[in-house]
This record gives C-alpha cells, structure tokens and sequence, in this order.
C-alpha cells in the first residue's frame, strides 16, 4: 500500500502565509475601511491558495478562506433553535416618545438626573442574523425567523468575505454569538441590477429585497456572486474571564476580533444628546452607501440593562426610532425629458407631490427608454416611488390593479428637447443621447471645457470660472464664439482686470494655430481621446476627409469598432456640429493637413509605457511620437508591454517591467530607437495588445 509522500515545510509556511494575508486583507478592507491589496493581488493571492491546497488536500481547514464557497446544493434550510431569543424593539416615531422612553428607563432605575449613557447606531434596513463561534471558529449562522427559530444558511453565510471565518488576535473567547445584519449597498445593488438589465433577468425592487433573496439562496455558490455586506450590532452570548462591561465596549471588543461595526455608533449622555444624534442621522441618511429606517439606541452600560430587563418581546433598555418611509404611492401625471451636460437623455416623471423619507417629492427619475419599458408605465399610473441615497427619486414599480382607462403610453423622443438636434441610440446601449456636443445649449459649459484643456486646443487662462461668467452673459454659445470676444469686454468680468483679458484674447489667439489630432480631440466626439483622435487624423489626412467618410471607412481606422465609428459619424452627420465647425475655421483655427502614411507603422499593435521625466521633451511629446509610429501608450505595464521609456524618478512602473522582463528604455536609446523608427527601420516583432490607452 503506497503512503502519502510528506509536504514539504516550504508549502506549510506559504499556506500559512498566504491564508494570513487574505484574511488581513479582508479585516483591513471590511472592518479598517483601508485596504491593503487590489482586487487583482488579492485574487492572485487566493488563486495561489487553491492551488496549493488541492496539491495537498489535507491540508485543507474549514477557516481556510478557499473554504467561503464549499457546500454542495440545499434541499433546504434547517430549523435552529436560538440559544438567547432574537427579540424586537419597540418603536419611536417622534422626539417625545424618545423623550418619553428615557423618562421610563430613568424611573425603573430610580434616577433622578439626566445624564444616562446611551449608545446609538443607525438601524440597517436588511435582514438580521446570528452567528455562533467556538474556539474561534465559525460553526453555524441563522436567519431571526421568529425570533426564537430561525433558519440554519451557514453556508450562504460564509461566503461573505465581511464575516471572519475565524476570528483575531491573541485572546479568543470559547464560546461568541453575535448579532447583526446582512444588508447591500446602493452602489452594490445598482451593480447588480445593472448586471440583471444586461442579461435581460429580472432586476430587484430594493436593496432589502436583493440582500434577502440572495441570502436564502439554496446554492451558495450564488449567494457569493452577490454584493452582501455583514455588520455586527450585539453580543448575544460570550465566554471569556474579562468580558466588557458595556455596550460599547462590546463592540470595540468585536471590531478586535475581525468584525464590521458601523462607523456612526456613538455614546451620548442625556436626553439632548440623544435628541441630537437622532437629528444627525437622519440629515445624513440620503448621503449614506446604504439603507437605514431609523437609529437604535440603548442603554450602553450591561449592569443596567439586566436590572430594566424585558417586557414581553422587546427588552425595556432599547428602542428604535424610526425615520419616516423611503417609500411612498402617487399619481404620475406627465413625462419630462432632461438633456445632461454629457448629451443622455433622461425621463423624468412629474408626479403628484407626497411626502418621502421627511421631503417633498413632485419629480421622480425613470433612467431611460429600456426602464420604461421593463416598468410598463404610463401617464396617469400610480407608482411607488422611492428616495434613498444622493439622489433624485426613482419610480420603483406601477400599481397596475389602479391603472385607469385612459393611463397613456410614454413616448420617446426623437429630437432633442434643447437643440432639436437627431438623437442617437448605440446599438447595446441604453442611453439615448443628443450628438450636438458643440452647439446644445444643455452641454455647453462642458462641451467649452473640454475644447479649452490642454490637451485640446489648450486656451490658457480660460477656466471654469469664466466659462461660467460667459455663458450666464451669453457672451459664448458655441465655441466658435470664443474667437470674437473682445479684451474690453472681457475686463468687465469680477475678478479679470485689465491686463488679464488681453492675456486671454493672446491665449485665444495662439490656440487657432493647432494640430489636425488635437482638433479633432477638442470637438469632444463620446469616445473619442487622443489616441482615437490621431489615428482618425493619421488615417483621412484632412477633416473634410473625415466628415465626409461612411460608418465603414470609420471602422477601416486602426482600434476603432463598431461603437465609437457610430458615435463618430453620428457627430459629423449632425447640421448643428457642421455649421460649428465651418464657424470655427472661418474665425481662423488652423493646422497642417496630416499626412496619410504609404506604407504600415512600424508600432502598429504595439504597446509602450513612459516613466519618470524626459530631459530632450515632454512626456505628452514622447508619447505623440509613439502614437505616430502607430503605437498605443498605456499608463500600466503588463506581460503585453513592448517597452517601457524610463526616465529619472521611475518607480512602481519600471519596478513591474523589471519583474515580468519587459525591455526598459533610457532616454538615449528611446531616441535612438525613434530616430530609426521614423527614419523608415523596421519596430519591435510583437503580437497586438488589448490594453486600453492611457
């Protein structure tokens, strides 16, 4: 019978190593808010595990964190029995009934000053749960259920990486059950839902709903594909000669030992404190990442808490105050459409004002044509409507069984409600947009940034602030019209004298002598950067080359697909954009014609990363001499890096080149390899990369 062949101390001391730093990163990431590893050296890190632990299976231990995602399927989930009862709270829904139930708490224990230490925290609006801990392992987690049972989801529960497998530091307690609530973000939950729209699945109503559905997954290999966060709020059960003595103290004790607390816990004394951090939260709950229905506060100090006891099924030392609904039913009574400063087109609805989360709400948000469709509403529907996070409220669903008979179907657009421009829809896309960046009035401010950055036609002087003053004057409505201001009328503007606006008509001046690829970059086409920009200069040669060119001579163009061809050809097919552009060359913008190559760029395919500074040019020069030679210019170094340019104060970048053997250029021999290059030499023998550019 063959017998195992020993594992080789150098494994035990990797595992080990590698099992450290990934649940560090989790501690770091989920309970520090700091993180230590990106999300790609944490994957390499937990690839690496995997591996090492199916060469030596032995190896393998229930706290590894490979082991998240282990549990076959569920037929179901068992009943659990909990050892403390999970009870609920009373409610407050006002400042006096707070007021009244720190009266109560303050007969019952005979005091007669106002100074009681109370602890608060925001009440998470997702699904509580209990874990139970032995010997510093996880052993089992548990729905509420009624409070008495619940059901047994220890596997769903273990692929959240905010849930120690195993818990921290030096002194484990023997036996921890701990409390708290599996919830999901704003950000992860639009995530999500942006997944589902994407793979035409049904979308979720509210981030409640989405952390609960997931976490009853019978497969918990789909619980892990999901956003859940964990956050501790009490300590049921602990074993340990020293435990803490207080509320609070708890949960600094939790955060010790790997868990999440919420960042807005905080002790206060006496009735106006307590009033006050009520107050607090609820201002700042639209600008929180998650939900929360109210603030929970309690007696901090245990001593007190056992001597007030229990009524029934609340305990007398804690109460909810609850915020008013995020969500409310009304009439929707007409459709707007809203042009941004990016050009999307958005729905709003007008509805008939209610009160939401403590607002006023007459307007709600519908996304976009495809979310109208999904919802199937129509003008005269009443709705659900919902306001959470920072942001406008959005229509969640309709209440077809109110429908009324003449209720309307919604229709979109054709025209823009600004400019009366064609709008444009992507093909894969869902926002429908107005192309008209020069001209439509509702993009105006950013459509002049962007023409007036350095990188563009680089109009020294005109900032963000007197764009503003510029269009508030109409002065400026298309960038052409910034060739006709005039010095004196300029030195009128607050805070630009004299000698500061002819500056700017010299600035304004210098700028009409430009390059074909920074035109085209300036005129801010969706998509369009400065590399895309020089190859369709490289590519026609001339810009009325370009404008007259057909959606498949645009595909021609090297690294341009379907997508930006569109976007390209819609620009230039738009009246407004061309009349602009006739405007702009006759008030004397300017350039050479580019020259279309003959022959194939030597670094076609190629991708190259510059580092550091350069004595003989800029780094902007260098790279424009690279994307000439055809070269795309990334700001990361990969395995598909043809060469890295390194120049004095290099760091992490040439550190990763010299790491996965990429050749490294200094200054002299990047410009002995550009004199060959452009000298007619043949480039680097490399196969293309799909790296984005810089």
């Amino acid at each position: 019978m063959s017998q195992k062949s020993p594992v080789a101390p150098e494994f035990f001391k990797e595992i080990a190593q590698l099992r450290t730093e990934l649940d560090d990163a989790n501690y770091r990431y989920y309970v520090l808010d700091d993180p230590v590893l990106t999300d790609i050296d944490y994957d390499q890190r937990l690839r690496r595990l995997q591996e090492l632990e199916s060469q030596h299976p032995d190896l393998v231990t229930p706290d590894s964190p490979t082991q998240r995602v282990g549990a076959a399927l569920a037929e179901g989930f068992p009943e659990v029995q909990h050892a403390v009862p999970m009870l609920s709270l009373d409610n407050a829904f006002d400042d006096e009934e707070i007021m009244a139930f720190v009266k109560r708490v303050n007969e019952r224990l005979e005091r007669d000053s106002d100074d009681l230490i109370f602890c608060c925290e925001p009440k998470l609006d997702g699904l509580a749960v209990s874990l139970v801990y032995e010997n510093g392992a996880l052993i089992s987690g548990a729905t509420r259920g009624d409070g008495r049972t619940g059901e047994g989801i220890t596997s769903n529960l273990r692929t959240l990486r905010s849930i120690p497998l195993k818990l921290r530091g030096d002194s484990i307690p023997q036996l921890l059950e701990v409390r708290g609530e599996v919830y999901m973000s704003h950000s992860g939950f639009e995530a999500l839902n942006e997944r589902a729209r994407d793979e035409g699945s049904k979308v979720f109503a509210n981030p409640r709903n989405a952390a609960a559905g997931s976490l009853r997954q019978l497969d918990p290999q789909i619980t892990a594909k999901r956003p859940l966060e964990f956050c501790a709020y009490q300590v049921a059960r602990i074993d340990e000669d020293e435990a803490p003595t207080s509320h609070s103290a708890l949960m600094a004790r939790l955060r010790k030992l790997g868990f999440r607390t919420n960042p807005e816990l905080d002790r206060v004394q006496g009735s106006a404190a307590l009033l006050e951090y009520c107050q607090h939260l609820g201002k700042k709950r639209a600008k929180l990442d998650y939900d929360i229905d109210g603030a929970v506060i309690k007696v901090d100090e245990l001593r007190l808490q056992r001597e007030l006891g229990f009524v029934a099924r609340a305990p007398r030392w804690a109460i909810a105050y609850k915020f008013p609904a995020e969500e409310q039913t009304t009439w929707l009574k007409a459709v707007e459409f809203q042009v941004g400063r990016t050009g999307a087109i958005t729905p709003v609805a007008r509805l008939d004002p209610v009160t939401v989360a403590g607002a006023l709400v007459s307007n709600a948000t519908l996304h976009n044509q495809d979310e109208i469709a999904r919802l199937e509403v129509r003008i005269g529907d009443r709705v659900v409507i919902r306001r959470a996070g920072d942001v406008i409220p959005q229509v969640m669903r309709v209440i077809e069984d109110e429908r009324p008979e003449n209720a309307q179907a919604i229709e979109f657009p054709s025209q823009c409600p600004v400019c009366d421009s064609t709008l444009e829809r992507i093909e894969g896309e869902a926002v429908v947009r107005c192309p008209a960046g020069l001209f439509c009035a509702a993009q105006r401010k950013e459509a002049l940034k962007h023409f007036a950055s350095r990188r563009a036609l680089d109009i020294d002087g005109l900032g963000t602030k007197i764009i503003d003053q510029l269009i508030e004057r109409e002065w400026v409505k298309t960038p052409a019209d910034l060739f006709h201001l005039k010095a004196d009328d300029l030195s009128t503007l607050p805070r630009l004298a004299e000698k500061s606006a002819q500056n700017l008509i010299d600035a304004l001046e210098k700028s009409k002598s430009t390059t074909l690829p920074r035109f085209i970059y300036a005129l801010g086409i969706r998509e369009v950067g400065e590399a895309t920009a020089g190859n369709l200069a490289r590519h026609f040669g001339s810009l009325e080359a370009l404008m007259q060119a057909e959606l498949a001579d645009l595909e021609a163009v090297e690294d341009i697909g379907p997508i930006v061809a569109a976007h390209v050809h819609a620009f230039f097919e738009e009246p407004h954009n061309r009349e602009t552009l006739a405007q702009l060359i006759e008030a004397g913008v300017k350039w050479e014609e580019a020259k279309v190559s003959a022959r194939p760029q030597p670094l076609v395919g190629q991708t190259w990363v510059l580092t550091g500074s350069l004595e003989s040019m800029t780094r902007d020069e260098g790279k424009a001499r690279l994307q000439a030679l055809g070269a795309k210019v990334s700001g990361s170094v990969s395995k598909k890096t043809a060469g890295v340019v390194a120049g004095p104060g290099a760091g992490s970048k040439l550190t990763r080149a010299q790491e996965l053997n990429v050749e490294v250029l200094d200054e002299a021999a990047f410009l002995a390899q550009l004199a060959g290059w452009e000298n007619g030499e043949s480039g680097k023998d490399e196969q293309p990369s799909d790296e984005e550019t810089a």
